[in-house]
């Protein structure tokens, strides 16, 4: 059996969510939502070592928030961008072949435990297993004057969990990070900078990620169902 990582990243200001401290410690359901993203990769396999790449600004009020019921975990302090927390967070992992590491937003805090594992398995077999979903509406190309018709049936939305083989994803990070301009909105595009081909499964529409003041209406109930 390999051994699983996750890195959760938590760097966000929160700043379209309308609250004050960073997204990730609004309350939902009792808890702040990190805990919730935390939880669920313990639930799916309480061996996986958990790493939370978080702005160092906020690491000591994380510790007087998360409650003695947070699952164990590891904090590091993030970068600048997505890409460097994501690099933080890849330090604490040893360089060996055997292992996984699943990277999640903490902003996800719906993801459920069939897309964890899911996304371990298909890295497993396949070196990068995406989770994502279809698009469902209709799609036009274009400004709002200047537009053309788009085949939805081409494209799909990416979600959290992306795992990867230990070794590819350090790899991948490594190259990364000797670029200037080294801003990615995801790993998956890192790895398939980096050459490697990108293999998705389905992802879970209820997997959304927690942006606006709406979307934790939606978290708050459906946590509230568990």
């Amino acid at each position: 059996m390999f051994t699983k990582y996750a890195i959760i990243v938590a760097g966000g200001v929160g700043s379209r969510s309308g609250d004050s401290l960073p997204k990730q410690f609004h309350n939902i359901c009792g808890h702040p939502m990190l805990w919730w993203s935390i939880r669920a990769f313990h639930n799916e396999d309480p061996s996986t070592n958990i790493i939370v790449a978080m702005h160092p600004d906020y690491i000591d009020l994380w510790k007087k928030v998360c409650g003695e019921d947070c699952p164990e975990h590891t904090v590091v302090a993030g970068g600048a961008t997505r890409t460097m927390s994501v690099a933080a967070g890849l330090a604490l992992i040893p360089f060996k072949e055997d292992a996984y590491v699943a990277v999640h937003d903490a902003a996800r805090p719906l993801v459920s435990e069939r897309v964890i594992r899911e996304g371990y398995q298909m890295a497993a077999d396949w070196y990068v297993g995406i989770p994502a979903v279809p698009v469902t509406e209709s799609l036009r190309k274009g400004t709002l004057r200047n537009n053309t018709e788009v085949d939805r049936s081409e494209f799909h939305i990416v979600q959290t969990p992306q795992v990867f083989n230990n070794l590819l994803i350090h790899m991948a990070y490594e190259e990364a990070l000797k670029k200037d301009d080294h801003v990615f909105t995801d790993d998956a595009s890192v790895v398939s900078e980096f050459g490697h081909p990108i293999r998705m499964y389905k992802g879970d529409p209820i997997n959304i990620k927690v942006t606006y003041p709406d979307d934790f209406i939606i978290a708050e109930y459906r946590l509230s169902k568990l």
